[in-house]
């Protein structure tokens, strides 16, 4: 699939998965093992902004990472680093993603039911 544009909405994306997390202090953080969640920031490429994301601790060691807003470009392959403040916590390879937004959206248009003019020919209930 190429994208028609820089900015289409199918190159963002808001949840990956990653491989086991190589942790800096050999265990993840205290929060994440006991609450399964945690709110952080990331980035998986070396001068990009951090996002904020929330992790969710899978029982192999990989995490879920779920973005606050929607991020561009994000590719299998990458290392998704996380950072508490200034801390960098630790990373873990790309694996796989979410769907775009673009296929969100697409799906949102299909589930919405019917519209305001086809309710309005039914006429109101009796």
């Amino acid at each position: 699939f190429k994208a028609p544009s820089t900015d289409h909405p199918a190159l963002y994306r808001d949840l990956l998965r990653t491989n086991r997390v190589h942790w800096i202090a050999e265990e993840p953080p205290a929060e994440l093992v006991r609450d399964k969640m945690m709110e952080c920031h990331f980035r998986f490429r070396h001068q990009m902004a951090l996002v904020p994301c929330v992790l969710t601790l899978n029982q192999d060691g990989s995490v879920w990472v779920t973005l606050v807003k929607p991020a561009r470009a994000i590719t299998p392959g990458q290392f998704a680093v996380f950072y508490k403040g200034d801390e960098c916590l630790g990373s873990g390879k790309i694996l796989r993603m979410g769907p775009s937004v673009y296929t969100m959206q697409q799906g949102k248009n299909r589930e919405e039911g019917p519209k305001k003019e086809e309710i309005d020919k039914i006429g109101p209930a009796t």
